[in-house]
């Protein structure tokens, strides 16, 4: 080989190579201007957005969640256009990743279950911090509500940890919605005790309760409601705020016992009577 050929052979070379710098390095040069230009208009997104939720009132334990998904999707689409605008093929490059999630999919499918209750929780509310809540066997204040579980207190003051899947698709119930609550009472007198007297008794002990509510639809009810094998059954129904419940509950059970004693009225319980014939 002469030195002509060795000089057109580097001409060649040189031609092919500013030829491919040229190509490629603005593209390069555009794809980074792009990443660059594009991750500040990200984070002005996700700040506007986080601002729209703030003045909304979105709970604060969903906005961080909703903030870095609303990022991660508008990032994806940025690195999408960068890798694009380098001429990466990228339909094999998404067909992969489909799959690739499904297969994540199916291996976390508890997982996800739990992470998509959690988030219909906090979007929906159907209860809140300090709620005094019944669902899935469980009873109990609610202490903290995460993504994937919810943490209750039980009354004995144990932590419960119940998972957000089960708990946003099954029946619950919740103490502390409504501000009132009706607390039911059966009390029982013995037969030949006035049934009068009983009704005076309990409807002086309720006047004397101040947690007691009256009037329009919270109005008292006593009333005769079955004559059992050794008692004659009263059913009694007054209304409180939710927080007195337990209080006048208990108290209430505790008077009754007392005055019932003192005003010579008779509790009844089960007996039997036994008689003996001799031939």
């Amino acid at each position: 080989m002469d030195i002509n050929e060795i000089n057109t052979a580097f001409e060649s070379i040189k031609v092919q190579t500013i030829g491919i710098v040229s190509e490629y390095g603005l593209k390069l040069i555009g794809a980074i201007a792009v990443w660059i230009i594009g991750s500040i208009v990200v984070k002005s997104l996700v700040n506007s957005f986080d601002k729209a939720l703030e003045k909304s009132n979105t709970d604060s334990s969903l906005r961080p969640f909703l903030k870095s998904i609303v990022g991660i999707l508008l990032k994806v689409l940025l690195l999408i256009t960068v890798l694009t605008m380098l001429g990466i093929e990228m339909t094999s490059f998404v067909a992969i990743l489909g799959a690739a999630g499904l297969a994540v999919g199916l291996a976390l499918s508890g997982t996800l279950q739990n992470f998509a209750g959690g988030v219909m929780i906090l979007i929906f509310k159907p209860f809140k911090v300090g709620d005094f809540i019944d669902a899935q066997g469980y009873q109990g204040v609610v202490s903290e509500i995460q993504i994937f579980n919810t943490i209750v207190k039980s009354t004995d003051n144990k932590t419960i940890i119940i998972p957000n899947g089960g708990l946003s698709t099954s029946s619950m119930t919740n103490y502390s919605v409504e501000a009132f609550r009706r607390v039911d009472f059966n009390f029982g007198v013995g037969y030949g005790d006035s049934t009068e007297k009983t009704k005076e008794v309990i409807n002086r002990l309720i006047a004397t309760d101040k947690r007691i509510l009256s009037g329009g639809q919270h109005d008292s009810f006593v009333a005769v409601s079955g004559l059992g094998d050794s008692s004659v059954d009263f059913v009694v129904r007054v209304w409180v705020k939710s927080e007195d419940y337990w209080g006048v509950f208990f108290d209430m059970n505790e008077n009754v016992y007392n005055t019932f004693n003192k005003e010579g009225l008779n509790i009844p319980y089960p007996q039997m009577d036994v008689h003996i014939h001799k031939d």
